[in-house]
């Protein structure tokens, strides 16, 4: 996640989109999730991020167990509504992102973060294809265990930030 911090900190292009570099994600994807963020913009003003859903995921066994249950744990906690925040293929205005506070992993808890900070989230399902290069850098213990501290530090900031509401008769 530092990298992608300092990818979105160091880019131009008003829209940013995050894909795993393993070669499971589909860079074809992004044109369709492109096109969904500019048509959520222009039904209101929110900001919005388009979440990639691996409607068919090609991990083991063991992984699609252990990320359904850490999704359903997400869920009931953070309330994201988001069914698949695991999946890297994500796009969103740069803009937008810099608002978010920042830590190692954001990008578990991007669907979270931008419904704390006013946002809508939108899954969209995308193409997941088997590793072609790469190692996981995180085992399952790894993981719960980053995971667990992530996910009560977001739980907390949740609960301590409200988006402020302008009465627009001001």
């Amino acid at each position: 996640s530092g990298a992608v911090i300092t990818g979105v900190k160091t880019a131009r292009g008003a829209f940013i989109a995050t894909l795993d570099g393993d070669g499971q994600n589909d860079p074809a994807d992004i044109p369709a999730m492109l096109e969904a963020a500019i048509a959520a913009e222009a039904a209101g003003p929110k900001p919005v991020l388009i979440a990639g859903h691996r409607v068919t995921r090609k991990d083991s066994e063991a992984k699609r167990w252990g990320s359904r249950i850490a999704n359903n744990v997400r869920a009931r906690m953070l309330k994201d509504g988001t069914p698949d925040t695991g999946c890297g293929l994500k796009l969103f205005r740069r803009t937008a992102f810099l608002e978010l506070p920042h830590f190692d992993h954001i990008h578990r808890f991007l669907p979270a973060l931008f419904i704390r900070a006013g946002g809508r989230v939108i899954s969209v399902p995308v193409r997941h294809h088997a590793r072609t290069r790469g190692a996981s850098h995180y085992g399952t213990w790894d993981r719960l265990k980053v995971g667990v501290v992530d996910l009560v530090g977001v739980a907390w900031l949740q609960r301590r930030w409200k988006v402020p509401q302008i009465d627009s008769n001001l």
